[in-house]
């Protein structure tokens, strides 16, 4: 096992943990100063075992087939996170039953006290015996979907290693390597199902537990949803049919005639152009790494230097393997003050956007680490990942550090703004399928599959030919981890997305300006409202049908100038 983070206790001794709750649960708090000590002492507590089930989690996902990290793990699910739980929740009640609560400065403390309330309404007891459960079932998935390989050309390749060939000219090799895909997880369609039964039944019964309806309105209050409601995302999903899904099927009829093709098949969607290869913006992980590294001290030394700190340190694990779990994602390590970065690398030019989106979190990470209540150095998801996906196009006009040839350069430019328009569909379809598999928890696999692809021609474009493989859009969303082990994440990288496209139309007015801005409101944690936030970034927090208008409009003349 890696040792890049810290173990202040050890996790198979759990009393020592559960005798440090009860010294903070047991401890008078008398005076103003005794409580800000007292939730001082909790915090680097809760900062003591975040960052070890941080650890132990990264371990497992970058070694999903090793019995040592799975038992960690599971251990941690099974033992250590309960007790976390009930803890938890045991100190918040005796924070919120002080009558010293009220004196404290409600400029500081006012967003902490809000969820601390919020957290107090939602937790149930019997929730954490099912959470159990639940992440028994996750872990399945992962072990699952980990353990996937498929032979192509001879080559034992993972999923996330085949992806590259979903790009290549030559549409029989593509075709070969997204059927070889596509067919692998139908393989895996039956154990992928049950799992998803069984959650969408526990998960109901955790909110029928708090007297909710569904566990739609049970994520709300989880996520700490205070700024939008799921009404709002039923709204932002029409305005998207309305001015995104036609500009995407504007842009795959352009596409499909770049590459010369008389249908439009699954198959299609990612070619390069007749006469053009796959951007290969680098060869090794090192090379990525260093690269990025120089974009990033243009953009701020402090940014560059965080990564040279993490890549010291063994905190970056970014290629892809046969064992390890699918997907990317940056991990906080609260007492390091550092954060893990995981993907999946295939030398692909995705890649270097996805090294750049982690990136972002990590720098998020680091800008609020500064804010004297921990509970404020965990940002909401919506502004995680606008702080990611603004990095992502803040760093557009650096990238020539990978693409020299400027042919190169604008196609990669045009990827990333043709991209978004090509997300925003698909994250809506996400998000309103969840809304529809909670709103009706006692559906069947079928009608599940069935709902998936009726969605999916709502909102997304229509212009794909899925003629005799009609099976294979129904079950795509069972490559999505999110709907397995964060359900309901994914409505914050549509928000975030429109947030990033503001900044990033700041950015090309006045760079410096929109730079500070970004930083400024990075800093700021949860200590601020997420419309604060947004404000602060110099940009709203609005998703309505005048501003997704609006920003197709720049995005349609971003490419036009582009393409000059």
């Amino acid at each position: 096992m890696t040792h890049f983070y810290i173990e202040k206790f050890d996790f198979n001794q759990p009393k020592e943990i559960e005798d440090a709750f009860k010294q903070l649960l047991d401890q008078p708090i008398q005076t103003l100063d005794q409580l800000k000590s007292w939730l001082k002492q909790q915090s680097d507590l809760d900062e003591a075992l975040e960052e070890a089930l941080s650890g132990h989690y990264i371990d497992f996902q970058c070694q999903s087939d090793s019995r040592k990290a799975k038992e960690r793990f599971e251990h941690d699910q099974n033992v250590i996170e309960p007790m976390y739980k009930k803890y938890d929740f045991l100190l918040t009640n005796k924070l919120l039953d002080s009558p010293l609560v009220n004196q404290l400065n409600s400029d500081i403390y006012e967003q902490f006290i809000k969820r601390k309330k919020n957290a107090k309404n939602i937790f149930s007891l019997e929730n954490v015996d099912l959470e159990v459960k639940e992440d028994a079932l996750v872990t399945q998935y992962f072990e699952i979907t980990g353990s996937i390989t498929v032979i192509f050309e001879g080559e034992e390749l993972t999923l996330s290693q085949l992806t590259p060939y979903y790009e290549d000219a030559n549409r029989n090799k593509r075709e070969k390597a997204v059927t070889l895909a596509a067919e692998a997880i139908l393989l895996k369609e039956k154990d992928l199902q049950v799992i998803m039964d069984q959650l969408v039944k526990l998960r109901h019964q955790k909110a029928m537990n708090r007297n909710l309806s569904n566990y739609r309105d049970y994520m709300f209050k989880k996520y700490e949803r205070f700024d939008y409601t799921a009404e709002d995302c039923k709204q932002l999903a029409e305005s998207i049919r309305k001015y995104v899904k036609p500009l995407k099927e504007k842009l795959q009829k352009k596409h499909q005639q770049e590459i010369g093709v008389d249908t439009y098949k699954p198959w299609d969607r990612y070619a390069v152009p007749i006469g053009q290869s796959t951007l290969k913006p680098f060869k090794t992980s090192n090379e990525l790494i260093e690269k990025t590294r120089t974009i990033l001290n243009k953009l701020d030394p402090r940014f560059s230097h965080l990564l040279t700190s993490m890549n010291e340190k063994g905190m970056l694990d970014l290629n892809s393997r046969k064992g390890k779990s699918p997907g990317g994602f940056c991990s906080a390590l609260p007492l390091s003050k550092l954060s893990f970065i995981f993907m999946n690398a295939s030398k692909t030019h995705d890649d270097m956007i996805t090294l750049i989106h982690e990136m972002g979190h990590c720098i998020h990470n680091d800008l609020m680490k500064d804010q004297p209540i921990s509970d404020y150095r965990e940002a909401p998801m919506e502004s995680a990942e606008l702080a990611s996906m603004s990095m992502e196009l803040l760093t557009m006009d650096q990238w020539n550090t990978f693409y020299e040839k400027k042919t190169e350069l604008k196609r990669a430019m045009t990827m990333q703004l043709r991209g978004i328009i090509d997300f925003l569909p698909q994250g809506m379809v996400i998000d309103q399928f969840q809304h529809w598999m909670y709103e009706n928890p006692k559906h069947s696999a079928q009608e599940r599959n069935k709902q998936y692809q009726e969605i999916a021609k709502q909102l997304d474009s229509n212009y794909v030919d899925w003629s005799n493989y009609e099976k294979w859009q129904q079950t795509a969303w069972m490559r999505v981890l999110h709907i397995f082990e964060v359900p309901f994440y994914y409505i914050e990288y549509v928000i975030a997305q429109l947030g990033a496209l503001q900044i990033y139309k700041q950015y090309r007015e006045n760079p410096q300006q929109a730079l500070e801005r970004y930083k400024s409101a990075l800093a700021l944690g949860s200590s601020k409202s997420l419309p604060e936030v947004y404000e602060a970034a110099g940009i709203r927090f609005d998703f309505s049908e005048t501003t997704i208008k609006e920003l197709m409009t720049f995005l349609e003349s971003e490419l036009e100038v582009i393409d000059l």
